[in-house]
C-alpha cells in the first residue's frame, strides 16, 4: 500500500450542467436506445468533483442539490473513477467527494457531469495522460451525454447523444431555469414519447440547419423560434404543471421556453442579464416556482480548479 506522505494530492474538477438547444428522437434502436439529433450547449451550474487517494473505495455527496444522488456504487462519479483505475492498470481506491450545484433528475446531466469531472480528475491525479479525445471514448461507456460534459462550449451529438462535432456558436446566451420539487426518470419520458407518438412510423432525426445558423448570429431572438425538444409533450404529460411553468415565463417576457432534456426543468432564454433578473422575480413572485437559477451559456466543460477548503 502506498504511504500516507506519498500519496498524489487531491484534485478537484469544476464541470457544468447542460441544457438541449435542440432533442430531435427518432425511431428506438436495436440496443434500447433512441436515435438522436441534438444541439448541446453548457451552462453555468456547476458540481465541484474532488477525488483523493485512499484506503478505500467511497464517495461523498454535498450541497443543497444533494438530495436523491445516491452515495454508493451506483454514483456514476464512481463509475467513472474505477473505470479509469481499471484503464491505468488497478490505480485506486479513491475517495470521491461530489459537491452538486447542478438539479438531480432535472434534465440537465448532473451524474453524467460528475461522471465527466471524475474522468478528468483521476487522469490527472494518476498521470494517465489522455487525450480529449481518449476521455470522450471512456466516457461514452458511461452514459450518452457524459462525452459532451468532458467537451463543454455548444455541440451538436447523433448516435444516442455520444457522438460529438463541434458547433460555432457565437456571443453568450442568458438563461432562467426553473427547476421542480419532482425528478423525472429519463427512461420514464421516453417511455412516454413511444406512448404518445403510437404506431406511427418514426424518422430519424437530423438537425436543423436554420438553429446552426442562428448561433452563429449570436442573437438570442433570432435563436429563440428555433428552440425545440422532442421530449416535452411526454414530460408536460407526466408532470402537467410544467405546462402552466412554460405558460407563465413566456408570459413574463422571455422569448423563448422548453423542457430542458428530459425535464423536469424547465429553461428560459432571455435577451440579456437584467432581463434574466425581471424573469426570475416575475416567476418567484407568481408563486408557479419556488426554485429559480440563472445561467449563461456556453461555458467550458469538465476542467481543473483548486481544491477546495472545508
Amino acid at each position: 500500500m502506498t504511504s500516507a506522505h506519498s500519496d498524489p494530492p487531491p484534485v478537484t474538477v469544476r464541470v457544468p450542467g447542460k441544457l438541449n438547444l435542440e432533442l430531435l428522437v427518432g425511431p428506438r434502436r436495436p440496443d434500447g436506445y433512441h436515435a438522436l439529433s441534438t444541439v448541446y450547449q453548457a451552462v453555468s451550474l456547476f458540481d465541484d468533483v474532488t477525488v483523493a487517494a485512499a484506503d478505500e473505495w467511497g464517495v461523498t455527496v454535498t450541497g443543497d442539490r444533494a438530495h436523491g444522488v445516491p452515495a454508493d456504487d451506483d454514483n456514476l462519479a464512481m463509475r467513472a473513477a474505477r473505470l479509469l483505475s481499471a484503464r491505468a492498470g488497478d490505480a485506486g481506491p479513491v475517495h470521491v467527494t461530489v459537491r452538486k450545484g447542478i438539479p438531480v433528475a432535472g434534465g440537465m446531466a448532473g451524474g453524467s457531469a460528475d461522471a465527466a469531472a471524475a474522468l478528468v480528475a483521476c487522469d490527472h491525479l494518476w498521470n494517465v495522460g489522455l487525450s480529449r479525445e481518449e476521455l470522450e471514448l471512456a466516457a461514452a461507456e458511461l452514459g450518452s451525454d457524459v462525452p459532451f460534459l468532458v467537451a463543454g462550449g455548444t455541440a451538436m451529438g447523433s448516435g444516442r447523444g455520444e457522438l460529438l462535432a463541434p458547433v460555432l456558436a457565437r456571443g453568450t446566451y442568458h438563461w432562467v431555469f426553473a427547476l421542480g420539487p419532482e425528478g423525472l426518470s429519463t427512461p420514464s419520458v421516453y417511455a412516454e414519447c413511444d406512448r404518445l407518438r403510437g404506431s406511427a412510423p418514426v424518422l430519424d432525426p437530423l438537425p436543423n440547419a436554420e438553429l446552426m445558423s442562428a448561433l452563429r448570429s449570436g442573437d438570442p431572438h433570432i435563436l429563440a423560434p428555433h428552440l425545440v425538444n422532442d421530449l416535452q409533450e411526454a414530460a408536460v404529460s407526466l408532470v402537467p404543471r410544467l405546462g402552466d411553468v412554460l405558460d407563465a415565463g413566456m408570459e413574463y417576457g422571455a422569448l423563448a421556453g422548453l423542457v430542458s432534456g428530459s425535464g423536469p426543468t424547465v429553461a428560459f432564454l432571455v435577451e440579456d442579464a437584467e432581463a434574466g433578473i425581471d424573469l426570475a422575480v416575475s416567476l418567484t413572485a407568481s408563486g408557479v416556482v419556488a426554485d429559480i437559477r440563472r445561467a449563461t451559456g456556453p461555458v467550458h466543460g469538465a476542467h481543473l480548479i483548486p481544491a477546495p477548503v472545508d
